[in-house]
């Protein structure tokens, strides 16, 4: 690999401002450290590992104890910089690290060998999937147990301690096993810069005897990681921008499409810096909103095919050439593979690929490079816009609601929209929160996330409690569903340990209602729970937290009215009660078409 370890050089975190968070390559180097002779006693594997998170920009963990990882917490809590988040569960401790990541730009979290570490290992799907630098950390068996044919707890019952790692080969981009103190260091220093080089989290297993045990690998302070920057090939980028500047300059009416891959890149600034020369239309996949400024003044909206912001899909659709910056063309994000795209006008940009039209195409490419250098190249073009401002209507408004009607959603979502400034983020939970957080429009600095391409439910509890402990000075609206909120509820208590003042919206309609559009049956409906009730229970008194449930409009105006005034520095959790079937026009439009996808019969063979 081709990290240098030993540069003292200083590197400060991206700027946020365009909604692009840092990455962990950019922000996980914090600073200079003189190589400081550690105490022997405190020149512990565990002590190193602790010193390391801080100094790559992690300092809060998220974990969950249990026997084989408990020496290894000792020695994480030891250190002052570090703060030791106890979750409920591992899933949402993977969830938390998540949330954290993309605000931070790496996350960490820690559990126990095999039964924490399989709980984890679907939030770490999800960091894979929407390449987020995470540390996983498990702690593993004594070194004593390894190449014995001894049987273990917290295993299948078998004398082979490789099941939890086999699990995590497929979605980590490196995996350490530690069992031994010779090699250790390089381990653990190996794992954490490949995941902020690759952005894609890591496992990393220590066996529970050695995180006490001084070594003389660790007697001096950590040095700061110094990654080498990933270059473009030079030849290859000019071949580039010249076929690409040839391509859009020879079109009538070019449009721009950002993706969900620019975070990755570290390509928002370099996207509106294009944007900005060019004049071109300027729409934002689903998936890659918050990415894109959305007061830019040639913004048109979110592109999502059928499902799109009004005006947006055709004018995307009808361009003579487009330029799609780090898209992900899923059976989500083209609705059901419907999207009226050709591939003879497009350009696609990936993270170190540019793909003009049928051909050609180029490596080695980095997408920043390539798009500062296109800015240079490209002819003022602003047709596609201007067409745009002709054909647009603003949209309307929901209709008022009568005196104690009923709340509906879309009336809700606009007193939501008031809420949003740059102090404020939006967390939108799988379902229809999707469909009714596009349609926000995020004010200058306003965060928003979301999980398109993984798409699993549940994880915006812990996503908003890692999201939220990452950057305090911010207050997170999350919209969740009561389907998803089942899943990974007993998160919450965490939130209030950590004196958390997030808002959280619970739309109760009885069910998992995007399932519903796309195949409807009986297995849909659930259980309904007093949620107001069940996070008084978790209040149990301790901690700021208010709780309200809402039926109208007029109550929902008082709850948000006492959630950003009184209680503004309390948890505060707004149970929103709706019709079953109160949903979004676009998850109508967006599920029968994903459901066709879905039941296509087999090919012939």
């Amino acid at each position: 690999m081709d990290t240098r370890i030993g540069s003292l050089e200083v590197c400060k975190p991206a700027n946020n401002e365009l909604g692009c968070p840092p990455n962990g390559v950019v922000s996980a180097i914090q600073g200079t450290v003189s190589p400081t002779v550690i105490n022997s006693s405190e020149a512990t594997l565990g002590g190193h590992l602790a010193r390391r998170l801080v100094q790559i920009g992690v300092t809060d963990v998220f974990s969950v104890p249990g026997d084989f990882n408990l020496t290894l917490l000792d020695h994480l809590i030891a250190e002052p910089e570090l703060n030791v988040i106890g979750c409920c569960n591992e899933l949402n401790a993977g969830y938390a690290a998540d949330g954290y990541a993309r605000s931070r730009g790496v996350g960490a979290c820690v559990v126990t060998f095999s039964v924490g570490g399989l709980s984890v290992v679907n939030a770490i799907a999800g960091a894979y999937s929407e390449n987020l630098p995470l540390v996983c950390i498990v702690g593993g068996p004594n070194t004593n147990d390894y190449g014995t044919n001894r049987i273990l707890h917290h295993t299948i019952g078998l004398p082979d301690f490789s099941q939890e790692l086999r699990c995590f080969q497929t979605v980590t981009c490196y995996q350490a096993v530690v069992n031994n103190l010779e090699d250790a260091h390089e381990l653990i220093d190996t794992a954490i810069s490949t995941a902020l080089k690759e952005s894609k989290p890591v496992y990393i297993s220590i066996s529970c005897n050695l995180a006490a045990i001084p070594h003389a690998t660790f007697s001096r302070e950590p040095v700061p990681f110094s990654l080498s920057p990933k270059l473009s090939n030079k030849l290859g980028l000019e071949a580039a921008v010249e076929a690409a500047a040839e391509f859009l300059n020879k079109a009538v009416k070019p449009v721009l499409v950002g993706g969900p891959k620019l975070r990755v890149a570290q390509a928002c600034g370099s996207f509106v810096e294009l944007a900005d020369a060019c004049g071109y239309a300027l729409a934002v996949m689903p998936s890659g909103k918050g990415l894109v400024p959305e007061h830019h003044p040639h913004f048109i909206g979110t592109y999502w095919g059928a499902v799109s912001t009004s005006f947006c899909a055709e004018i995307v659709e009808s361009a003579d050439a487009y330029l799609f910056a780090g898209p992900i063309f899923n059976d989500y994000s083209s609705v059901g593979y419907s999207l009226l795209l050709k591939k003879e006008k497009a350009i696609i940009v990936q993270p170190d690929r540019v793909v003009i039209a049928n051909g050609p195409a180029f490596g080695c490419v980095l997408m920043k490079d390539f798009l500062i250098a296109l800015a240079k190249r490209l002819k003022k073009n602003t047709t596609a816009y201007e067409n745009y401002h002709r054909i647009f209507v603003p949209e309307g408004h929901p209709l008022k609601s009568a005196p104690e009607e009923p709340l509906r959603v879309n009336v809700m979502f606009e007193h939501i929209q008031k809420m949003l400034s740059s102090e404020t983020a939006i967390i939108a939970e799988t379902g229809d929160s999707w469909f009714n957080c596009q349609k926000l429009k995020l004010p200058k600095g306003c965060g928003y996330e979301f999980q398109m391409q993984y798409g699993s439910i549940g994880w915006s509890v812990g996503a908003t409690l890692g999201y939220a402990q990452a950057v305090p000075e911010k207050r997170i609206i999350a919209c969740i569903g009561d389907g998803s909120f089942q899943v990974t509820a007993q998160d919450v208590s965490t939130m209030l340990r950590c004196g958390q003042k997030s808002i959280i919206f619970l739309l109760n309609n009885g069910g998992y209602t995007i399932e519903v559009e796309i195949h409807d049956g009986p297995y849909n409906v659930i259980k309904n729970w007093n949620y107001t009730g069940l996070v008084d229970a978790i209040h149990n008194g301790e901690g700021k937290c208010w709780t309200a449930k809402v039926r109208t409009e007029e109550e929902l105006i008082r709850a948000i009215e006492t959630a950003t005034g009184p209680k503004k520095d309390s948890l505060c959790f707004i149970e929103v009660i709706v019709h079953k079937d109160d949903t979004s026009k676009e998850l109508l439009e967006w599920g029968s078409r994903v459901s066709a996808a879905n039941s296509r019969p087999p090919n012939p063979q």
